[in-house]
Order: structure tokens, then sequence, then C-alpha cells
């Protein structure tokens, strides 16, 4: 009989664990969520608040800063900003300035700009690539895959492109994938929290 009752213990365990890495990703990601809306104002994080979709990739942007590490050389000092820049149509509006506005990430400030030359593209720590630009997607990933920059884009094949973060829409809500591979040419380091979130993670080792 105790037997009988440790195999059934132990089939109602094995039988609870997709269950529990599912609870799990959803509690990290709602955690990590709420953590970029604090100090800006009061939502429903279960729910995302009725947030916009780019209001939420504005929120992620912040939360990428937070979770990638870049090598000591992506900065030419010690109160360099952390600097985003958005190529192509913009479509965040005030949010993303909104998100960053006051926000220190280990010690830097955050700052926000349009990149309209190419040469702008490698100072940029963060670079959003909109979906406007698909057509040139491969050239501009081309200019910064070996530079300490975060690539992120919302393009189809975007990570199969060379970029290291896309976005995605599923079930009417934002949702990540990330390429382990391209990160780690361009020498970041992505926290294991963000990949945990992520819907799909390529590259793992």
């Amino acid at each position: 009989m105790l037997i009988t009752q440790s195999s059934n213990q132990d089939r109602e365990h094995r039988s609870a664990r997709p269950w529990c890495t599912a609870a799990r990703r959803l509690v990290i990601g709602v955690a990590l969520f709420c953590g970029l809306l604090a100090g800006t104002r009061r939502a429903d994080c279960g729910e995302a608040g009725g947030f916009t979709e780019y209001q939420v990739k504005a929120l992620f942007l912040l939360n990428f800063a937070k979770y990638v590490d870049w090598p000591e050389e992506a900065f030419a000092g010690a109160n360099t900003p952390i600097t985003i820049g958005v190529v192509g149509e913009n479509h965040f509006g005030d949010n993303l300035k909104k998100a960053v506005e006051g926000k220190i990430v280990n010690g830097r400030a955050i700052v926000v700009q349009a990149v309209e030359k190419d040469d702008e593209l490698c100072k940029c720590h963060v670079l959003f690539i909109s979906a406007s630009e698909k057509k040139r997607l491969g050239e501009i990933l081309g200019k910064v895959k070996t530079l300490p920059v975060l690539t992120v884009g919302e393009s189809e094949q975007f990570t199969q492109q060379g970029g290291i973060i896309n976005f995605v829409k599923k079930d009417g809500k934002v949702r990540l994938e990330i390429d382990l591979n391209a990160a780690r040419q361009a020498k970041l380091q992505i926290s294991s929290k963000l990949l945990s979130v992520a819907d799909t993670v390529r590259g793992k080792q």
C-alpha cells in the first residue's frame, strides 16, 4: 500500500511539473512587468492594465536596459547614459520617453534618440528597428552585428537575420523571441530572468 501511494504521488508530481513551469514563467513575467511599472503609474499588472502595444514595448525596452549587461567598452565613461535608438517609423509617440524619464540603471541615465543616419547606429546601446525598415533590415543589422548593440525588432525573421530580440504578437499580447548567438556576437549578457519570460530562446548552450 505504501509503495502504491508513493508511486501515485510521484506520478502526480511529474504531471504537475509542466503546470508549475508555466505558472513560474507567468509569475516571473508579471513580476518583471510590475517592476517596470513601479514609479510610473498604477495598473493591473496581470492583464497589462489595458496598455497599448507600444506602451508595453516601451516598458520592455526599459526592462532590457535593466536585464542586459554591456561590456565596459560600450560606454565612453562612468556617467555615459544608456542610449535607446529608434530606426524608422516611431509608433511610440511619447510613451518611450515617458517610460525612461528619470530612470537610472546601474548609475546611468537613459536617453531616447531618433536614428536618422547610419553613423548614429553604433552610438546606441539598445537599437529598436521598426517594421517600416523591413526591406533594409539585413543591411542595418549587418552594420552593428559585431558591436555591443542590443538590436530589437518587430518583424518576421528578425532573429533569423541576426537580430537579438524580436517582439511578436500572440493572442493579442506582446511576446519575445531571443537569439543568444547574436547576443554573444555583440558581447552582451542577457539575464536568465529575461530569458525565462521569452516564448522562444535560440542558441542555448
